[in-house]
């Protein structure tokens, strides 16, 4: 235990899952990072995080991911909710078209509370109930490519790209901060200040080959 705490992780990143309520936020999380799913998922409440252990190249990653309360009697909790967040999840429902109509609500409040430099990853859940679809994929990447965004389908249900997703998402923070890095000597403080902790050798390991595996927390 003691020399867990005396190493630490080499990166933290904090990645934010937004969307409407009941499009699958909470399942996703718990499904990533405990490989569990409740069918009779409660609203979330606040906010709760999941602290997910992933190794890039021989280096411990944290990723710290944050999961809020879509109903906007909860957005009084945006400002802390998005503070030092380098990633998102940006999440609607494949079987209904209000909730990927909110996206646009959601990327603009993305945009007023982070750094633009943010990953972004546009996520339609529920792909399993493709018979009642009302938001083709076409329509979706569309949005992504027009906004910038990564895109990808996913289920919380029967697993269908999870892992993939949140993957995504950590390999594009890791890939932004590492051309930070190399463009910028000074900007290695302001990231151990306000985002990741580096270790020394964190340049060298930029340059290398990203490889994903889970590592015990």
């Amino acid at each position: 235990m003691g020399d867990e705490e005396e190493t630490g992780e080499d990166y933290l990143f904090k990645i934010v899952v937004i969307g409407d309520s009941a499009v699958g936020k909470s399942n996703l999380l718990s499904r990533f990072a405990r490989n569990e799913f409740d069918h009779n998922t409660k609203a979330t409440i606040g906010v709760e995080f999941q602290t997910v252990c992933v190794e890039i190249n021989g280096k411990e990653v944290k990723a710290q991911i944050w999961d809020t309360a879509g109903q906007e009697r909860f957005r009084a909790v945006t400002s802390a909710y998005y503070r030092g967040a380098v990633g998102a999840l940006l999440v609607y429902d494949i079987s209904r078209k209000t909730t990927f109509e909110s996206v646009s609500r959601w990327l603009d409040e993305l945009n007023t509370h982070c750094d633009t430099a943010v990953a972004r990853l546009l996520v339609g859940n529920k792909c399993d109930l493709e018979n009642i679809r009302e938001v083709s994929v076409d329509e979706a990447k569309s949005v992504a490519e027009s906004e910038g965004l990564f895109f990808i389908e996913t289920s919380a249900l029967d697993s269908t790209n999870v892992k993939t997703a949140f993957e995504i998402a950590i390999k594009e923070i890791y890939n932004n901060i590492s051309r930070k890095l190399l463009n910028s000597d000074s900007y290695k403080a302001e990231l151990s200040v306000n985002r990741v902790s580096l270790t020394k050798d964190g340049e060298d390991s930029n340059r290398s080959r990203l490889g994903f595996s889970c590592c015990s927390s």
